[in-house]
């Protein structure tokens, strides 16, 4: 089976951008809202919400989306690719896990990440003081929460004998995740018992990633599959070459200025020293109509060995076209996920 999950950006509309219009904001706030709600009908397994700063995305503080959409939602999973770890003290991001365990009703994911080197920058924190920084709010995030009262003296945090609560509803904790964007952070996640999801990679480097997660768990004695591992792409769901083609083209645009991505000239970033962080591949777009996003979708997912797939739909399009997509995707893709064998 391969579980179907929502990847959130929640981009900011360009005429917001320009020129904030409260009651306009507020409309599309609303139209979001309803948007996710729906996805529990029509089959999702969950939301990914993802933290973004400084203009480019409407989602600061994606727990509060969480929060907000919990009591609309009964079985829908719940959770952030990821809580930007540098930015936040990690025993307030335990607290905070524990509440929203609570407002879900059980139903919370727990992801983190390092950040993105732009965003950072704005802030003048460096990519590799961020990569130090998760790591260690990592380490304090994971012996809170299996111990309610802890210590930790680090670099960034020292602190004795505190007690964090409440304590997350599932037991022993949520499951935890990490954006992965080279082998060595999927080792790192391996050790740490999070399961992994991919930024953006052609399939080649997805089952490098994954092989090396795979094998890390290994060398632990702990046996990794499909259900530790997440592919995430991008998803158009339109028949017309043509537009596909523009909405690609749109996508290469908007992406490039990560510096993560592969471009001529442009030095590595984060953990990969050897090679950029993520291109943008063909296999990164899975386009076309319901049967073939399906067929596209069950083909990576088998050749990686991936249980989930979480899907960030068409950023140029609108709720009331999302609105389209999720139907098709529910009423198509989701059948076809959920039976497939990986």
């Amino acid at each position: 089976m391969i579980k179907p999950w929502i990847f959130e950006f929640f981009i900011t509309p360009a005429e917001l951008a320009q020129r904030f219009n409260p009651a306009a904001s507020q409309a599309y706030f609303k139209s979001y809202i309803e948007l996710w709600a729906s996805a529990e009908a029509l089959g999702f397994e969950g939301i990914f919400f993802s933290e973004h700063h400084f203009g480019a995305s409407y989602s600061p503080s994606p727990n509060l989306l969480i929060a907000h959409i919990a009591p609309r939602t009964t079985k829908l999973r719940l959770g952030v690719l990821g809580m930007v770890a540098p930015y936040h003290a990690p025993w307030q991001l335990v607290e905070e896990i524990g509440m929203l365990d609570h407002l879900t009703g059980g139903r919370l994911e727990i992801g983190t990440a390092p950040g993105i080197p732009n965003e950072m920058a704005a802030v003048g924190l460096s990519a590799d003081e961020a990569r130090a920084r998760h790591d260690e709010a990592a380490e304090v995030i994971d012996k809170a929460l299996v111990n309610p009262i802890i210590s930790h003296h680090g670099k960034f945090w020292n602190f004795d004998n505190l007690r964090l609560t409440p304590r997350p509803v599932q037991q022993p904790h949520p499951p935890k995740w990490v954006t992965v964007v080279s082998a060595s952070s999927a080792r790192k996640a391996a050790r740490r018992g999070a399961k992994i999801s991919t930024a953006f990679h052609p399939q080649s480097k997805v089952i490098e990633i994954f092989d090396a997660y795979r094998d890390e768990a290994a060398k632990i004695g702990r046996q990794a599959g499909p259900d530790d591992l997440c592919i995430r792409r991008q998803v158009v769901m339109l028949d017309d070459p043509v537009e596909i083609a523009k909405r690609r083209e749109a996508f290469r645009e908007f992406i490039k200025f990560d510096p993560r991505v592969d471009l001529p000239g442009r030095p590595a970033a984060l953990d990969s020293p050897s090679a950029h962080s993520f291109s943008i591949g063909e296999e990164e777009f899975v386009v076309g109509s319901a049967a073939a996003v399906a067929e596209q979708i069950i083909a990576q997912c088998r050749s990686a060995g991936a249980g989930h797939f979480a899907a960030l739909f068409d950023r140029m399009a609108r709720p009331a076209q999302l609105i389209n997509y999720y139907r098709d995707f529910g009423t198509v893709v989701i059948p076809l996920l959920r039976s497939a064998t990986v």
